[in-house]
């Protein structure tokens, strides 16, 4: 059991419900939000058009959440400010800037410019989550991406607040595509040697895609197969993330996770994404009447079956001299 400082240890406390699962809603998307507000003119959505969509989920879904998860350009401080924050949740912060650096068979991921773990505990997160592209073979691009998880896992360490780390598949090979049949073959070795070696490096939590693609591969017991070793290699707690996913979909998928390991969720569009044509009462009323309801199926799977983050971590002894060398 690895022991991580108090600042870490209180942060997950704060992200977690009370037997230290994860209940995420996400609304951290910028480009990819815009290409569902206006698939044909994306450049077209204003800043405020964001602003108002996240604001709506961040108040309106994150007092059934465990944390909200935000970027720092749209949502976070606009959130704060407007007094939106749901009261007693906490705040996740996204860093990574869009897109990536280098060709798409060596992807590197590289920081929001003027953003890292400092500014954003700065301003109040609980937990910074870096998306990181990521596949063990991927060239020069693979040993980039593990110095800049150390990096950051340092930083984190430094200022006492938890990594969310989501490692995001690619194929090197420019024959096979993410989507294909051919790749789905390939995925769910691609996401065991990331989570093994990502976790390796420090990260507190993984968000990780489901290992097996539900379009080709329907049998359940293959699933659960899967995610059993998923969380036999992973040495770090780890979330499921939704990636798109129907809600029904996905809520299969966590139930089967949760039962093999996993520690929760991060959810975004498989909860929302119909809301996001909907314009003033009919938003939210869809936010209240469908997506609340939801959530709180996806929390009520976590809190049967999730895998409590407390049994990968400890906190420090307390002495009655500590504070002294704190």
């Amino acid at each position: 059991m690895r022991q991580l400082p108090l600042g870490t240890i209180r942060n997950l406390q704060a992200s977690s419900t009370p037997n230290g699962q994860f209940a995420i809603i996400a609304v951290d998307h910028r480009d990819a939000l815009r290409a569902l507000m206006n698939p044909l003119e994306p450049g077209s959505v204003s800043a405020r058009e964001l602003e108002d969509f996240k604001i709506s989920i961040a108040s309106i879904l994150g007092p059934e959440a465990s944390a909200v998860l935000l970027d720092p350009m749209y949502s976070a401080p606009q959130v704060i400010a407007m007094e939106k924050f749901p009261f007693n949740r906490a705040m996740l912060v996204a860093l990574e800037e869009q897109g990536y650096l280098g060709d798409p068979f060596s992807r590197r991921t590289t920081l929001i410019e003027g953003w890292g773990v400092e500014k954003a505990k700065r301003m109040g997160a609980n937990g910074v989550k870096v998306l990181l592209f990521y596949h063990p073979q991927g060239g020069e691009g693979t040993q980039a991406q593990l110095d800049f998880v150390q990096s950051i896992v340092a930083e984190c360490d430094r200022f006492e607040i938890p990594l969310f780390l989501e490692p995001i598949s690619y194929s090197p090979n420019p024959d096979i595509k993410k989507g294909t049949i051919e790749f789905s073959r390939l995925k769910p070795g691609i996401i065991m040697e990331s989570a093994k070696q990502l976790s390796a490096l420090g990260a507190h939590i993984l968000k990780v895609e489901f290992p097996i693609d539900a379009r080709y591969e329907k049998n359940h017991r293959i699933w659960e197969m899967a995610c059993q070793e998923l969380s036999g290699v992973c040495l770090s707690p780890w979330v499921l993330l939704s990636a798109g996913e129907p809600f029904e979909i996905f809520k299969e998928q966590l139930e089967i996770a949760c039962k093999a390991g996993c520690s929760g969720f991060a959810v975004g569009r498989a909860v929302w994404q119909e809301a996001i044509p909907l314009q003033g009462d009919e938003r939210i009323q869809f936010l209240r009447a469908i997506a609340i309801p939801r959530l709180k199926e996806l929390f009520d799977i976590t809190l049967a079956n999730g895998n409590p983050w407390r049994k990968y971590y400890s906190s420090p002894q307390v002495h009655p001299d500590w504070y002294r060398t704190y």
